[in-house]
């Protein structure tokens, strides 16, 4: 494992600075982004292992490869780093719906389907669904992770393109139905419900608030 240095990658003194114009910035901004994203996958990597508590923010730091400091720049507290692992989590989702778009019979179906694949793909990592699950409950750090997976039940139901064309009363709707899979997930979590209960439940309330 690569040592962790003593001063933040971008704090180096003398080191040479960027190239101006935007050449330079878009250098600069790719090198954060890559940065940002070792740091999110090296925290996604020790939540699945041993759930949040693994996810200490010198072992993160370490494991990606950065300063202490540097990560505490990126992300604040240990909050704000595991909501930006659900932040991928959702990416993941979302890219997985845009290459193989649902295809049940029904708009509330096809928000079932994308909904039992978000399943399905948490529970691949209980531990880390559990900390994700965990962190949106009682994290103070705002997250957009409900207007999200909105938007990608909207998309699911309704096609691709789906937005400002939806009417709120639909998209309200939509937010509920997030709701109760986050509720049902924490059941799944518990161990009080199986995937099969679960799907069961989803139908239902699918088809109640998006049916018609």
């Amino acid at each position: 494992m690569t040592a962790e240095p003593t001063v933040a990658e971008d704090e180096i003194p003398g080191q040479p600075e960027q190239p101006a114009g935007r050449a330079g910035q878009s250098a600069r901004s790719r090198s954060q982004h890559q940065r940002r994203k070792r740091i999110v996958q090296a925290a996604a990597a020790l939540a699945s292992r041993g759930g949040i508590e693994a996810m200490q923010m010198r072992t993160v730091a370490e494991r990606a490869g950065v300063a202490l400091g540097t990560l505490y720049r990126y992300f604040p507290s240990k909050d704000d780093l595991v909501v930006a692992v659900v932040g991928e989590e959702i990416e993941l989702l979302e890219r997985s719906i845009e290459r193989r778009p649902p295809r049940a019979g029904t708009s509330p179906q096809r928000a079932v389907e994308a909904l039992m694949r978000a399943t399905r793909g948490l529970m691949r990592e209980p531990e880390l669904a559990a900390a994700l699950i965990r962190s949106l409950l009682l994290s103070d750090v705002q997250t957009d992770f409900s207007d999200r997976m909105t938007g990608l039940l909207l998309r699911a139901a309704v096609g691709p393109g789906t937005g400002a064309g939806v009417d709120d009363s639909r998209r309200v709707m939509a937010r509920a139905l997030t709701a109760v899979w986050t509720m049902e997930m924490i059941e799944m979590l518990r161990g009080q419900a199986g995937a099969d209960e679960i799907q069961a439940r989803l139908e239902i309330a699918a088809e109640r608030l998006l049916g018609g």
